[in-house]
Order: C-alpha cells, then sequence, then structure tokens
C-alpha cells in the first residue's frame, strides 16, 4: 500500500494550533527565547485529569504571557482540546510506565506516553536543545525552524511546478491524439502516472503549510493556483476505465491512489487497475475517451450536460461527429448550446492542430 503522508485529523489540529501567528507559538517562543522547558498537555479534561494529580486549577483563558510564566513551574500545563483555557498548572502526569517509549529524557518521555494513552497533544520543549517536540497520538513530530521549514517549503513548490509542466505536456499530447483518434494506453497511464505524482508532491508540502502558519499564506495560495487543474486531469480516469462489476469511477481512482511510490513507477499497475491488464503492449487497439475531460474544457459546461451528453453519445468520437440537431436531441442542449458546444470542439482541435504543426 502507498505510505499515505499522514492525514489525520488531529495531528493537523495540532500544527495549527503552534503555528506562527497563534497564542500557543508566541508562548513557545517566548519559553524558547527564555532558556526554559515546558510541557503543555492538550486534550479532553476529564481524561487528563484522571492521568494527571496535583498542581493549581486554574480554568483561565490561555494567554502567551500567562503560559509563558507557569511554564517556569516544574509541572505540566493542561489546556482544553482547542488551546483556548488552561486547566492547571503545575501538574504531575502518570501515564502507564508499561508504554514503549524510545525518549532518553524524563519530559520527553512522560510526554509520548501521555500522548498515546489518552489520544491527545502533547507538546514538550527541550530546555538543553531548544526544541519543541509534537507528540499526536502515536505520532513524533519536531518542529523545524521558520528558515529550516520555508527553504524545505520553496523546494517542494518548485518540484511540483516542475512536475506539472511534463503532466500539462502529457495532457496536450494526450487530447491531441484523443482529435486524431490515435490514443493508446501507454499515453493513458503515463498521464495518470504524472498527475498523481503532483498530488503527492501535494501532499506532502501540505503539513509543512500547516505549520508554518500566517508565514505560509503566500505558498498556501500559490499552491492553491497550481493545483487548479488537478480535477481536469484526473478526468483521464472517468474517460479510459473499463466498467466492470463492483468497480466505477470513484472506486478505480482510489485504488490509483492507494498505488505505492515503488508501484505508481510501473505503468503496467495503472493499465491493470484501469482493467486493460499489466502488459501494455498486449492492447493492440486505440482507446477511444468517453469526452468528460474535453468537454470539460469546452466552455465549462455544467456537469449534468456533459453526463447527458456522454450517456447520449457513449464517446468522444460520436460527440464530434453529432450534428447540431442531434446534439439538440440531448436533455438540456437547445439550439444555442449545440451551436457553441460544436464551435468550442472544432476551436480546440483547431488549436492542437496549430500546436501539432509546431
Amino acid at each position: 500500500m502507498r505510505n499515505i503522508p499522514d492525514t489525520d485529523e488531529l495531528f493537523q489540529k495540532a500544527l495549527r494550533m503552534v503555528a506562527p501567528g497563534t497564542k500557543i507559538r508566541e508562548a513557545l517562543s517566548a519559553i524558547i527565547q527564555s532558556g526554559m522547558g515546558a510541557l503543555l498537555c492538550f486534550g479532553e479534561p476529564r481524561k487528563l485529569s484522571q492521568l494527571s494529580e496535583g498542581g493549581v486549577e486554574l480554568n483561565e483563558e490561555a494567554k502567551p504571557q500567562l503560559i509563558y510564566e507557569l511554564s517556569k513551574m516544574d509541572g505540566a500545563i493542561i489546556l482544553n482540546s482547542d488551546g483556548t483555557r488552561i486547566l492547571y498548572a503545575n501538574r504531575f502526569l502518570k501515564p502507564n510506565a508499561k508504554i514503549p517509549s524510545d525518549e532518553t529524557g524524563t519530559r520527553h518521555r512522560v510526554a509520548q506516553r501521555m500522548a498515546q494513552q489518552a489520544n491527545c497533544i502533547v507538546v514538550a520543549v527541550s530546555q538543553r536543545r531548544s526544541t519543541v517536540t509534537l507528540y499526536v497520538k502515536e505520532r513524533k513530530h519536531v518542529l523545524s525552524s521558520l528558515n529550516t521549514l520555508m527553504n524545505k517549503a520553496m523546494q517542494s513548490l518548485q518540484t511540483i511546478e516542475k512536475f506539472l509542466v511534463s503532466m500539462n505536456h502529457s495532457l496536450q499530447d494526450l487530447t491531441m491524439r484523443e482529435f486524431q483518434e490515435i490514443v493508446t494506453i501507454y499515453d493513458v497511464c503515463k498521464t495518470i502516472q504524472r498527475t498523481q505524482v503532483v498530488l503527492r508532491l501535494a501532499d506532502e508540502l501540505k503539513p509543512m503549510l500547516l505549520e508554518l502558519g500566517t508565514e505560509g499564506r503566500l505558498l498556501q495560495m500559490q499552491i492553491k493556483e497550481l493545483l487548479i487543474p488537478i480535477p481536469e486531469a484526473e478526468l483521464v480516469i472517468k474517460d479510459y476505465y473499463k466498467e466492470r462489476m463492483g468497480f466505477d469511477y470513484n472506486t478505480i481512482l482510489q485504488k490509483i491512489r492507494d498505488l505505492s511510490q515503488e508501484e505508481l513507477v510501473d505503468l503496467g499497475n495503472i493499465s491493470q487497475i484501469l482493467g486493460y491488464g499489466a502488459n501494455l503492449r498486449a492492447v493492440d487497439m486505440y482507446l477511444v475517451p468517453r469526452g468528460y475531460r474535453i468537454l470539460t474544457m469546452t466552455h465549462r459546461l455544467p456537469t449534468m450536460l456533459i453526463e447527458n451528453l456522454v450517456a447520449k453519445f457513449t464517446n468522444l468520437t460520436q460527440i464530434l461527429h453529432a450534428t447540431r440537431e442531434e446534439l439538440m436531441e440531448v436533455e438540456g442542449i437547445g439550439d444555442v448550446l449545440a451551436e457553441r458546444i460544436k464551435s468550442s470542439l472544432n476551436l480546440l482541435r483547431s488549436q492542437m492542430g496549430l500546436e501539432f504543426r509546431r
């Protein structure tokens, strides 16, 4: 199975809580700058109180300065799950000591066990190393410095841009071949593969953007803009998968997304999921798309009209050869829209021809 980047909601919530621009991050920065350590626990109050004892009960609003002052005491600070209120300070945590831990320091060992036993978020600030470590259930994550994280995110963004160029070239080539009716299974699988690579690179970037918080707003806008073509690109799957019992578009799409990185490299795996077998050379015929992607490119037709067109004509070739009168027989398409569809398809075909001649 594919190693999917952690999409656990609790981990994403933890990253958002400690990201730059938040009250918790402001408090953590003050603690590090003063050369102190700290232990912050976020979770369901009753469960956390059962796994701890002593300290001072506060039930105060979680302000950065207050968190900083309370961290001067030896015990842990316990907050509600949203990190908006401080419930206890100087609290002694007592998780099950039998829970395995690979940490050497007492503070971090307790933090790791507490996160696992209470299924909560624990933040440990190391006094000696001036680092912040997140423990979310069984996951451990050390926060990077802003400069390091920004550099990594910029490198990831540049890699995505590079693979997007490759994906767009494959899509352009596929479009041209679709109009010429010379599409092979190799063309289809190559395009799907490059689209999935872009998606996976974007998945790897998401935790970095969450961790950057307000510092990553510009990058978030850039990645959102870059990924606009992805839904249209994934329609290649909808155009070419073989209809079989128990296999619809969403099932096929999920199976392709579940491929591991190593499995995705082999185009035969994609071909097999589509229903053509693992041997690409064994498919000795040209494939005809249903037309979902091309129709989406023409004046952004509503999804229902595209579905009606495909249901009526079965594939793109039949749609291209349909007369205006035949198009008007489709539910929801009148005289003006039929003419617009034909004009748009002819214009797109002409553009592909011009690019092909260059």
